[in-house]
């Protein structure tokens, strides 16, 4: 079982099934209390209709229904968001976790995360989340000034929202960033990339770094696997690039689908010639999951093979994630070559980077280290 869905199911089991609540900040409302959040991004149409305008799904709701991703209603000819302040859970972990491998190496973050998702990955870890309606999943009523106390209180240097896709929570996420903001703390999202333009770039105000699922390199594999779309995902890239917030960016490589030699190296020219050399690339290892577990996990070889295309078209920091031990979880300077970052899995034993720059060298290491 990969590490972190471990750690979500242990969670799960003493937070929410058990009816705990996370060192008391979480709490029970009555129904009467809990008022329904509108949506920020929809228009109405005629019939009493409305457009959602969040994802590249853009779904036109009828009265009484739910979008596709589920958690968003039109009532009476508004669109509600049935999960703003229902988290399904909060999760403290290294940041590595996320994966964010160049921002502040080795601090907690707290991870926020609710129910379902825009995709519908047949191979996702965390389906038991992103496939579920809110009624289907356990949750409290927890504000966005609780989020943000609780992360203080425990020493979080950041919050990032993940697990599922966040989009989905978007209001919620606005909210939480916004005051965590304030109150100092650092601000990321973990993200399958389809977000429409207007509200991404009314978020990444708020952000300082993003990591992107880019789940291939071919819209026939994003019909077939994640049931979506390619283009939305590489526009996401691109504005974030422009955005000059931070951008990290993963490639979970699943043998038979997404692993074609060739098709790598083309996602990697793309990278360097859209977001630039010094964005980092994580090529993350598959385990049997969900409707794929047929498959085998991702020979460590492929993603070896995968690490060296990226570094032949001039990716300067490329990882390997889920191979805990392997020596491409550090970083390296991309000059002289030296071990910057010493890694195991999520755990980081040394950082040297002095002033953001390789003590030995002086080059100057993508990311932020201060």
């Amino acid at each position: 079982m990969d590490p972190r869905l471990t750690r979500i199911v242990l969670l799960a089991a003493a937070v929410l099934a058990a009816q705990l609540p996370l060192s008391g900040c979480f709490r029970r409302v009555e129904e009467e209390e809990k008022e329904m959040v509108e949506a920020k991004f929809y228009r109405t149409l005629p019939g009493g209709k409305v457009e959602c305008g969040l994802c590249f799904r853009n779904c036109v709701i009828p009265e009484g229904k739910r979008g596709f991703c589920r958690v968003r209603e039109n009532r009476g000819g508004r669109l509600f968001s049935l999960v703003h302040g229902r988290p399904a859970g909060l999760q403290i972990d290294p940041i590595e976790m996320e994966p964010a491998y160049h921002l502040l190496p080795g601090h907690d973050n707290l991870c926020v995360y609710t129910a379902s998702c825009n995709f519908r990955c047949r191979h996702c870890q965390n389906w038991h989340l992103s496939q579920r309606g809110p009624e289907e999943v356990s949750s409290r009523f927890l504000s966005a000034g609780e989020v943000v106390a609780e992360a203080r209180r425990r020493g979080c240097r950041s919050i990032s929202h993940s697990i599922n896709e966040p989009t989905v929570f978007f209001e919620y996420m606005l909210e939480i960033a916004r005051l965590a903001r304030e109150e100092g703390l650092l601000n990321l999202f973990h993200t399958n990339g389809a977000i429409n333009p207007e509200p991404l770039r009314l978020l990444l105000r708020w952000m300082d770094a993003v990591v992107v699922d880019l789940k291939g390199f071919s819209e026939e594999f994003y019909r077939e696997v994640p049931g979506a779309e390619l283009e939305p995902v590489l526009r996401t890239l691109k504005e974030v690039r422009a955005a000059g917030v931070h951008l990290e960016v993963v490639c979970l490589l699943i043998p038979t689908l997404n692993d074609d030699p060739e098709e790598i190296a083309k996602m990697c020219r793309w990278i360097a010639a859209n977001l630039g050399a010094e964005t980092p690339v994580h090529f993350n290892r598959f385990s049997p999951s969900f409707r794929l577990r047929h498959l085998p996990p991702t020979p460590v070889g492929t993603l070896e093979a995968a690490r060296e295309t990226a570094l032949a078209a001039g990716l300067k920091y490329v990882y390997i994630g889920n191979v805990p031990g392997h020596p491409a979880a550090s970083t390296y300077c991309p000059d002289c070559s030296v071990r910057l970052v010493h890694r195991t899995h999520a755990t980081v034993l040394e950082n040297r980077i002095a002033g953001g720059r390789c003590p030995d060298c002086g080059y100057a290491v993508a990311g932020r280290w201060e």
